[in-house]
């Protein structure tokens, strides 16, 4: 199995490892040597075998370039990173899930391989699996080390319920990933069981958290934060920290989909936080999203004119700027803003609230809405 990864990434090229942070940017001519001794015997180039040394601690002298690095290819199309929901399934219901329904239900083991494919080819470095809850897909475990043997730095978001599983702490341990996202719903039984409508969810996180930094997974906490957990927000973070773990706070919820503002009814406002003024993403230019039937949109969030990759391909992602483009001017409800420029939200994200009716004041934060909008 490589030890390194050699890719292009936007503009220029870096060497990573599976696993670690850390990145060394190459130039040019450094890629195109590394590029031409994989095709041979010859041993890794000695400079950068002490960049190794120096940014991972590992020894690549003398090793054969085939087989200690995986060297990406160059591709035409300029993405490097993308999110992919394998299945919309989740052992938990949480009340303020922004899914909507989430049926079991996804792409046969052979789609998921071409939609892999299709990620490496268009660029994709890293690659974050998220869900519903990824881990209770039943081809997660394949899909996830077949990502890893193309070149993937892989993220994957969990409850963390899982991950006390041996086969999962197997998989990760022989294909290390670059991140494991836990979201953390309450600080006790009571609050978490409650927020996620399951009987034991709490003791699962216990038990997955327990054996993932017992393992030694590189972990990050989200510490979500709703009506039935906010007594426990110091805790929760408290918990966090107490772990040795990086985390961050989330506050503000989202509709549904599917039109729903139900998960707006569960944040706690007293912890509602400013969103800060919006100033453009690069989403569907160099980073896009995924959904379980390879419908591919600009984002999570802004996911209308979606394009099929499992009858498009790669040429489909080319269109992906266009759509963007489109999806961000500021339309709909939004026209004759005359404080457009200072917004705190995109315009796909002011959609899907104005889509479920949800209040102005849940998703527009400028100081005097009367003068916002023109009637």
């Amino acid at each position: 199995m490589h030890q390194l990864i050699v890719s292009p990434f936007l503009d220029g090229y870096l060497a990573v490892r599976p696993g670690s942070t850390t990145c060394v940017r190459l130039p040019a001519e450094n890629y195109d040597e590394v590029r031409h001794r994989a095709l041979s015997e010859d041993p890794v180039p000695e400079w950068l075998a002490a960049a190794a040394a120096r940014a991972w601690d590992i020894d690549l002298d003398g090793q054969a370039t085939a087989s200690a690095l995986l060297v990406r290819q160059p591709t035409p199309l300029a993405f490097a990173r993308a999110s992919w929901e394998i299945n919309l399934f989740c052992n938990f219901g949480c009340k303020h899930c922004y899914l909507g329904e989430r049926p079991l239900a996804g792409l046969s083991w052979q789609d998921k391989v071409k939609l892999i494919d299709i990620f490496r080819d268009c660029g994709v470095l890293w690659l974050q699996i998220t869900g519903g809850e990824p881990t209770v897909d039943p081809d997660f475990e394949g899909a996830y080390r077949y990502a890893y043997r193309q070149g993937m730095m892989l993220t994957v978001s969990t409850n963390a319920s899982r991950l006390w599983k041996p086969e999962i702490l197997r998989l990760f341990g022989t294909c290390p990933p670059y991140r494991v996202v836990v979201s953390m719903y309450g600080a006790s039984e009571q609050s978490f069981d409650e927020l996620t409508q399951r009987h034991g969810a709490w003791k699962n996180f216990h038990k997955g958290m327990a054996a993932a930094r017992n393992a030694g997974l590189p972990l990050r906490v989200s510490v979500v934060i709703t009506e039935d957990n906010a007594h426990e927000a110091d805790a929760m973070t408290a918990l966090a920290e107490s772990w040795g773990i990086d985390h961050h706070v989330y506050t503000n919820m989202q509709p549904t989909f599917s039109g729903s503002g139900d998960p707006l009814l569960v944040q706690s406002t007293q912890h509602l936080r400013t969103r800060p003024i919006f100033q453009g993403c690069n989403a569907g230019m160099t980073f896009f999203h995924a959904d379980p039937h390879a419908r591919v949109s600009i984002c999570k969030i802004g996911r209308d004119d979606q394009i099929d990759l499992m009858t498009e391909g790669l040429d489909g992602l080319r269109r992906l700027g266009a759509i963007s483009d489109r999806l961000m001017l500021r339309t709909g409800g939004c026209s004759g803003c005359s404080l457009s420029g200072s917004c705190r939200v995109c315009r796909p994200l002011a959609k899907v609230y104005q889509e479920a009716k949800a209040p102005l004041h849940t998703y527009c934060q400028h100081p005097d809405t009367k003068e916002m909008v023109r009637t």
